[in-house]
């Protein structure tokens, strides 16, 4: 591949990028394990990013797991689809840590669960607004850095 006069090679620039946004990652890979290499998969789309998006919905109003479901996907274009089998644990988890609030839709009988985001969860939001953002532009260096190399 040709070298434009000047530039970084490729592969330094991808490197540079992807540190950039690895620092609040690392510690968290070493406790717990996780694939940098799947950029939204593994442990940082477990932990903050799904959290992350859930928390961003929820806080816009009160709403169920297929919904949350619907909605990431809606808003990813379909790049971060999320399975039942790992929603329905995180809201459980949230609930439990209580950054949201989960209520039946009819008491009286296990019908959809509607999930309102509390004060402790708006706390939360704002931490994993400010901690992922270093990640995703991250992510968006590196696409950019591909993308030109790759098309021009």
């Amino acid at each position: 591949m040709a070298e434009r006069k000047g530039a970084k090679p490729v592969s330094e620039a991808v490197a540079e990028a992807a540190k950039a946004g690895a620092e609040g990652v690392k510690e968290r890979q070493r406790r717990r394990g996780g694939r940098p290499s799947d950029v939204f998969g593994g442990e940082i789309r477990r932990r903050d990013v799904f959290p992350l998006l859930v928390l961003h919905l929820i806080a816009q109003e009160p709403t169920y797991g297929n919904k949350l479901i619907e909605g990431i996907e809606e808003m990813t274009q379909g790049v971060i689809s999320v399975n039942p089998n790992t929603m329905y644990p995180l809201l459980r988890k949230m609930e439990t840590d209580g950054l949201v609030e989960g209520r039946w839709e009819l008491p009286d009988r296990r019908t959809r669960r509607y999930y309102s985001i509390t004060p402790a969860g708006r706390r939360e939001y704002k931490r994993l607004v400010k901690e992922i953002e270093p990640f995703l532009d991250s992510v968006i260096r590196s696409v950019t850095l591909i993308k030109r190399e790759v098309y021009g």
